[in-house]
């Protein structure tokens, strides 16, 4: 990202970016997104914007050609880069087959630039899991064996949108390949949509837990289990998955 800000993002929207940044908010938000050396984001720079601001920007913007898009997703600024996705999103929700198709392969073949946590999680699922929901899925697995950590966040976050289809059965697949991911945000992001996995089939659930317990990232199970119950939670923990003698008891007492 050694470009300037103002040779990428377009002037209008450029200069409405500047005048809602926020340089305390700007400090805070490097330091939350761990920009140091060695660190997940490290070098990237931030003007100190808040969402609801930069989706309310964003929404204005919608009229931008693919070539706009592309320059501010090259942007050094993170803000420049989340609201070129925010527009992809917005004009992925009000495109026809033709439009779809064409920004689901575009946001593929930039994904380099969607290098953070926020920026995934803002239009993975809208734009890649929506496009593949009802479509082979194949790049997803690809993407999941990919070197790059945003790739991987990419396969396994874009499946929010199959559980929203009550389809569960690629969360679970891809969760499988990442579980010996040595990255600690792939182990949350497999936690969380195996939270909302949950949330649609319980026992599914608790049968991929069993099943994979052994090789399990622990932040990938806590994350996994937090809409349980917390006894249930702590018998989980320790790798306990049988009913308990109450919960038998119950379900006899109930049994017709």
């Amino acid at each position: 990202m050694n470009k300037s800000a103002s040779t990428l993002a377009p002037p209008d929207l450029q200069r409405e970016l500047a005048q809602a940044s926020n340089a305390q908010r700007a400090r805070n938000l490097a330091w939350f997104f761990k920009t140091g050396k060695g660190e997940y984001g490290e070098g990237d720079e931030f003007l100190g914007i808040t969402v609801p601001v930069l989706r309310k920007i964003a929404k204005r913007y919608t009229h931008l050609r693919l070539a706009d898009v592309r320059k501010l997703l090259h942007s050094r600024l993170h803000e420049h880069r989340f609201t070129a996705l925010e527009i992809l999103v917005f004009q992925y929700e009000a495109g026809d087959d033709d439009t779809k198709r064409k920004l689901f392969e575009f946001y593929l073949k930039q994904a380099r630039w969607i290098n953070n946590w926020d920026l995934v999680d803002t239009s993975a699922p809208y734009i890649v899991g929506e496009y593949l929901a009802s479509r082979p899925r194949d790049v997803l697995y690809r993407l999941a064996k990919s070197p790059n950590v945003w790739e991987r966040r990419i396969a396994i976050v874009a499946t929010a949108a199959f559980i929203k289809g009550d389809d569960l059965k690629d969360t679970f697949g891809i969760s499988v390949l990442l579980l010996k991911d040595k990255h600690d945000l792939i182990h949350k992001a497999v936690g969380w949509m195996l939270r909302e996995a949950g949330k649609l089939s319980q026992p599914a659930l608790l049968k991929f837990l069993e099943q994979n317990y052994s090789i399990m990232p622990r932040t990938a199970l806590r994350y996994a289990i937090e809409r349980i119950p917390e006894t249930q939670r702590r018998r989980i923990l320790k790798g306990v998955f049988g009913k308990t003698a109450g919960q038998q008891a119950t379900e006899r007492a109930s049994a017709p």
